[in-house]
């Protein structure tokens, strides 16, 4: 039986075929450009963020997707925190939060409404250094400098932590006094790498300045 309407070549079937595509697919894809943060049609969700940031009240707003450690660098200028991996590999973004230190590479800054950060820039200054800081220029504990704020935060913390009796995952007796050996320390430390390679300099400076930490 002889259907001219249906006579249709390979061509045309897929013209007709692609237009249809195009034509069922475009509603979607104006929605999805007005859902896209930052495009003209819709704009990103942002939340008022209220910290205290060593010692200071600061209140920003910032796109829900703002890490901790962004809010500091991009929006307080507070760039002693250092990006690094920015995958909580390497330690060099160390802060302490509520007295606890985190990679602030991944925690969001909405996540942190209304705590206490400490950045290095709040630990000492050039003229009173904190004891760690001091421990680390006696001891020549860094090379380029990159990672050193994250280090001196984190030793920081490692002795708070210790004088707390916070045990680690090499602590072979949780009954006795904690001691900050050099398995403690190094296990302590892990979380900080130092692609210079000062290690044993750093373990000298945190060995001496955790004594002078209260």
């Amino acid at each position: 039986m002889n259907t001219p309407d249906l006579d249709l070549s390979r061509r045309e079937f897929a013209a007709g075929a692609l237009t249809t595509v195009v034509t069922a697919s475009a509603p979607r894809a104006r929605a999805a450009q007005a859902a896209t943060p930052g495009s003209a049609a819709g704009a990103a969700p942002q939340m008022t963020v209220a910290l205290q940031v060593n010692g200071r009240s600061h209140e920003l707003t910032l796109d829900l997707r703002t890490t901790l450690l962004d809010a500091l660098r991009e929006h307080l200028r507070l760039t002693g925190t250092k990006k690094g991996c920015d995958h909580g590999h390497c330690g060099a973004c160390t802060v302490h939060v509520n007295g606890t230190r985190i990679n602030s590479c991944l925690s969001l800054a909405v996540m942190h409404q209304g705590d206490n950060v400490t950045t290095i820039e709040g630990l000492g200054t050039p003229d009173k250094l904190h004891p760690m800081q001091a421990a680390f220029i006696k001891h020549d504990a860094y090379q380029c400098g990159y990672c050193t704020s994250g280090q001196i935060c984190s030793a920081v913390a490692l002795a708070a932590e210790v004088n707390k009796g916070v045990p680690s995952h090499v602590t072979a007796d949780l009954t006795a006094p904690m001691k900050l050996d050099n398995a403690e320390l190094r296990e302590r430390m892990s979380g900080n790498i130092c692609r210079c390679g000062a290690y044993s300099n750093i373990a000298e400076a945190v060995s001496e300045a955790s004594g002078a930490i209260e």
